[in-house]
């Protein structure tokens, strides 16, 4: 007598999930382009020094290095079962919003 079959797995409903997921990323790539403006606004306001350049251009790279890594999950997020997100661009995502949550900070100061 050989055993059951295992039962099929039911049809994954993700309900609204992905949505939410993909509009946090939007929110935090939204405060993550406002720290930037406002780095790059803070170096004009004070005056262009070699300094301030250095910092804003630093900004807006890691800006855009956390764009990158925030476009490719939520185009990743359309699929019907989107994979999860890889340790690399978790960290990198995780790297950038520090780094600019750093920025911001400093720029207090």
């Amino acid at each position: 007598m050989q055993p059951a079959p295992a039962p099929a797995p039911a049809p994954r409903d993700p309900g609204l999930q992905p949505e939410r997921t993909r509009l946090a990323w939007r929110r935090t790539t939204l405060s993550c382009a406002v720290t930037a403006g406002l780095a790059a606004r803070q170096a004009v306001h004070q005056g262009l020094t070699p300094l301030s350049i250095v910092a804003t251009a630093l900004v807006a790279l890691v800006w855009l290095g956390f764009l990158t890594a925030a476009h490719h999950r939520i185009r990743a997020l359309d699929a019907a079962r989107p994979p999860t997100i890889s340790p690399r661009a978790a960290a990198l995502a995780a790297g950038c919003t520090v780094a600019l949550a750093a920025f911001g900070a400093a720029e207090l100061f």
